[in-house]
This record gives C-alpha cells, structure tokens and sequence, in this order.
C-alpha cells in the first residue's frame, strides 16, 4: 500500500516545489525559500518521493532531492545542491550551495558541508565532520578562489574529523576520528591521528 503525504499545518511549502509520493513533511520545516537575488517560485524545488522531512529543516529553492530523503531535526540545506536517492541528513547539519551528494550517502548530525564539495554514492560522513573550501578565508577575492572537498564512493569520514580545501578523499578510505585532513587519501587508505599516518589498506581490517 502506498505511503499517504502528510504536510504539518505549520510547514510553509514555496511556489515552485514539487514533492512526491508519500512524503512526510513535519511541524516548522520550510521547502523552497529563495536564496538572495531570486523570487519567490524563480527556482523549481524537486524533492522525490518518501521522503521525511524533520521539524524546523530549512531547504532553500532550487535543490534537485532524489527518493527516500530525510533529515534530522533543523537541518539547513541551501540552494541549488543535486542529491541522490537514500540520502540521510541528520540534526543540525548545514548542506551550504552547489554541492553535489551523490546516492546512498549518510551524513551524520552538525555536519558541517559547504560549497562546491562533492560526496560520492555511499560515502559515510560522521558527527560535527567539518568540510572547508576557503583556503584564504576572509580576504577581498576568498569567495572567487573556493575549493570544495571531494569524498570518493564508500569512503568513510569518523567524527570531528577537520578535511582542508580542496582535498581528495579516495574511493573506500577511512579517516578516523579526530583527525585533520591535510593532503589527499588514496584509495582504501586508513588514516588517523591529529599528525595523520597512512596504515594498511582498508582489506587488511575488519
């Protein structure tokens, strides 16, 4: 039997959003505010089907969502991302603009992922991980020479891991908690520690 759409009295849904099939949609949450510089219903807002959308979750227009979508509790996702299908956002995370999440992929609670970063189908990403892109922050042309992070298919980033701009994270990797990320990951590297070290590939653990 299919899943019945229900929208919270207290939800605002925009002009220009489409929902589909079955989403559960709770109490304060806002779809398809327009960031600055657009109108009111400029930016087409797509959000697939089944999803849940969590009490106070803001999602700004533009964003292309693909099924089964949730969040957690006040996540702010803004404009103009693509996202997968399965895709899990969790509480007090901020998705900033023109990031591209791939299928599969699970970001934890108060995560931090800003512009122009890229999280490939199935990656992992822990609580309070913090992605960067500002490699000169808070100077006159900062915002013209942003680089995002790119997290390869299946890697998996631990909680308060700290990842530079620009960095490569490779295909099947993980990052333990804690630790800062510098320089690129190869593919199934293990790497952890605030000096980080590379350990065996990742087929020689459990």
């Amino acid at each position: 039997m299919p899943r019945i759409q229900v929208i919270s009295k207290t939800a605002i849904i925009h002009p220009g959003v489409k929902l589909g099939k079955g989403c559960v949609i709770e109490d304060f949450v806002i779809i398809g505010a327009p960031p600055k510089g657009s109108a009111l219903g400029e930016l087409e807002t797509v959000i697939g089907d089944n999803a849940v959308i969590r009490s106070h979750t803001v999602i700004y227009a533009g964003n292309k969502i693909g099924n089964n979508f949730q969040t957690g509790n006040k996540a702010n996702i803004r404009e103009l991302n693509e996202i997968g299908d399965d895709v899990s956002i969790g509480t007090l995370s901020v998705i900033e603009h023109h990031v591209m999440i791939g299928h599969g992929v699970r970001i934890h609670s108060q995560a931090f992922i800003p512009e122009y970063c890229i999280l490939e189908d199935g990656c992992w990403i822990g609580p309070n991980v913090v992605l960067t892109n500002a490699k000169y922050p808070n100077r006159s042309d900062t915002k013209h020479n942003l680089q995002g992070v790119t997290i390869k298919r299946k890697a998996v980033v631990g909680a308060n891991v700290t990842i530079l701009p620009g960095i490569y994270v490779g295909e099947g990797a993980l990052i333990g908690a804690g630790t800062v990320i510098t320089k690129d990951v190869s593919d199934e590297a293990v790497v952890y520690g605030t000096s980080p070290k590379v350990l065996k590939g990742i087929n020689k653990y459990e």
